[in-house]
């Protein structure tokens, strides 16, 4: 049986929520905060890890970055592929599941946004993704998780919600288990008569327990971030975000 991440249909009917005009229209702000957050040097080889249709990653070659982006869903790829061949950018795309992608020291810094991490059941599926992204990196490679921390989602934490979508209605029910370890989700859209639902699961992070899922995995530091643009993580915090710095190789 098919897990949700591995449903096609899940990533087509979403994709127009999670990509929307608005979205497309942040990524040179986001990019912009990127860079200097991660410290990347002009011509630095990126990989973006859960590229979807390369919002971040068509911004990050516009700019003269060596770009690979990595997704499981085709039509995301495809999408991307066809504008960085239209304005013939340094961009590859990878059809890949995360925890199979590996390049062995290939990369100056790796990405991972938009809450792309803890999709599945076994945590050790989560350090295998870790594991593969460290050994991908250069000797003083970064990477850097965007996510939804749990301290935020436990401060506007909604059991339900809705929204309206383009003349549809969407409706987000919500449940929290395994003492805060896992999160389940359904998801349904109400258009033109009909109704499409979904479920999907994910594991929420905190600060303190991603930033040792990553030195665990062998990064040398991190340093924890409330946004993009590198504003504190505190009570005000609309994202956690992790950088992780590889560090020098140790001696002997």
């Amino acid at each position: 049986m098919k897990k949700w991440y591995e449903d096609e249909a899940f990533w087509d009917t979403w994709a127009p929520t999670m990509f929307s005009k608005e979205r497309r229209e942040k990524a040179p702000e986001e990019v912009d905060n990127l860079i200097p957050l991660c410290g990347a040097k002009a011509g630095a080889s990126v990989l973006d890890l859960c590229c979807g249709p390369g919002r971040h990653s068509l911004e990050l070659a516009r700019r003269g970055f060596s770009v690979t982006g990595v997704d499981r869903t085709k039509r995301y790829l495809e999408e991307a592929h066809r504008q960085a061949k239209k304005e013939g950018l340094d961009a590859e795309f990878i059809q890949k599941d995360m925890r199979k992608f590996l390049r062995p020291k290939a990369f100056d810094v790796a990405i991972n946004l938009f809450t792309s991490f803890g999709f599945f059941e076994d945590q050790k599926d989560d350090e295998l993704v870790v594991k593969n992204v460290f050994r991908s990196l250069k000797n003083e490679g970064v990477f850097v998780i965007d996510i939804m921390g749990k301290e935020i989602i436990a401060k506007i934490f909604r059991e339900r919600d809705w929204h309206e979508l383009d003349g549809a209605i969407m409706l987000e029910e919500r449940k929290i288990s395994q003492d805060w370890g896992w999160m389940e989700n359904r998801w349904m859209l109400l258009k033109d008569g009909k109704v499409k639902e979904f479920r999907f699961s994910h594991r929420p992070y905190s600060a303190a327990e991603l930033a040792r899922l990553l030195t665990d995995c062998g990064f040398a530091r991190t340093q924890v971030y409330g946004s993009l643009a590198g504003t504190l993580y505190d009570h005000q915090a609309k994202r956690l975000v992790v950088v992780a710095h590889k560090g020098k190789p140790r001696p002997g």
